[in-house]
């Protein structure tokens, strides 16, 4: 089942979170910041024990199939995640104000 991960456009987020992923509850934590430099958000992703699994992911919406974050990450089995473009903006990533509002981060399972 997919769910919606709540973000906002604060600078630097860290969240700690319970997904439903393969039909189990998996914890883990994520740090999600704006890359002035770069002009898009970048995600790193820790497990429950704070051990960092993936670094700088770049939250890019893409196109289908590609659009999945974690796509070529499949061996951990933490699911499937997505930048979702809500309609309103002609660009494949959020800027600064954008994310949490016009673009949101939406995790499933595995694809």
């Amino acid at each position: 089942m997919a769910q919606i991960i709540p973000l906002t456009n604060a600078p630097n987020q860290t969240l700690t979170v319970a997904l439903n992923v393969n039909g189990g509850v998996l914890r883990l934590g994520l740090f999600i910041t704006y890359s002035e430099m770069a002009q898009y958000w970048i995600m790193s992703i820790s497990d429950s024990q704070g051990n960092l699994l993936l670094s700088s992911i770049s939250m890019v919406t893409g196109s289908w199939p590609a659009a999945n974050l974690l796509a070529q990450f499949g061996y951990l089995n933490i699911g499937s995640a997505y930048i979702i473009n809500l309609g309103q903006v002609p660009d494949d990533y959020p800027n600064s104000n954008e994310l949490g509002s016009s673009f949101l981060l939406l995790w499933d399972d595995n694809a």
